[in-house]
């Protein structure tokens, strides 16, 4: 084995090791979605081509809150484009720090963003150069759990039943409050998520869909905007 070669392995697992923990933590999440998925009527194969093709855990649970039989196939692809607009930002982020990266690589990289994977690419970014092969050690495990467990929550969903009934609905929840504790700044951190909540519970409390998701994400940005822009006044 050459250095090289040796130093991408190294790298890899490096990234496998630092994803782990929320490989384990994303595993209840997509056993739910597959089971909600089941009670929509969908088969094993198309919750697994679901997982595999759209890949954001946001966007499917949302597009099983709205499926109907027939599906509407505009209202379903306009939430999804909704909830996963926040990709452009992570991007966005993390392309800055993808110097080493091929284009190709970098395409696929970003095809790729998940939270957690961004999340995990920005800790390594702030400690050390992030390197192709340390991304795909995030990248690959974590996508084949989601897959194989959006499966088995499919083929299991009877089973299963009601997810809140035994707690499995806090998965999904719990799994970004770790993310948002890795980037606990104090006050200016509370301050941008009082402000995102906020302004997502009123906007779900008065206007129908999904909107909330963007009013939620919005005023987070403003709150950063502002307070950013008072620690650099005179």
């Amino acid at each position: 084995m050459t250095t090289a070669t040796a130093s991408a392995s190294s790298q890899f697992q490096a990234g496998l090791r630092r994803m782990l923990p929320l490989i384990v933590a994303v595993l209840p999440v997509g056993l739910v979605f597959g089971a909600v998925a089941a009670t929509k009527g969908l088969s094993p194969l198309e919750i697994t081509l679901m997982s595999a093709l759209v890949f954001a855990g946001g966007s499917q649970f949302v597009a099983m809150d709205i499926w109907t039989h027939p599906a509407s196939w505009v209202g379903v692809g306009f939430a999804a484009l909704l909830v996963n607009v926040r990709h452009v930002l992570m991007s966005a982020s993390i392309a800055s720090k993808m110097d080493g990266f091929s284009a190709v690589q970098k395409g696929a990289g970003l095809l790729f963003l998940a939270d957690e994977i961004w999340a995990m690419a920005e800790f390594r970014a702030r400690e050390a150069v992030l390197t192709p092969s340390f991304y795909a050690g995030l990248v690959i495990p974590f996508y084949l759990a989601w897959v194989l467990s959006g499966l088995a929550g499919g083929l299991l969903g009877t089973l299963i039943g009601d997810p809140a009934l035994i707690g499995l609905d806090f998965a999904f929840p719990a799994v970004f409050i770790v993310l948002i504790m890795g980037f606990w700044k104090g006050r200016e951190t509370g301050v941008v998520l009082v402000a995102s909540a906020a302004c997502a519970l009123t906007v779900h409390h008065f206007v129908p869909g999904v909107w909330y998701i963007a009013a939620g994400a919005l005023g987070g940005l403003a709150a950063a905007a502002i307070s950013g822009s008072k620690e650099e006044g005179p």
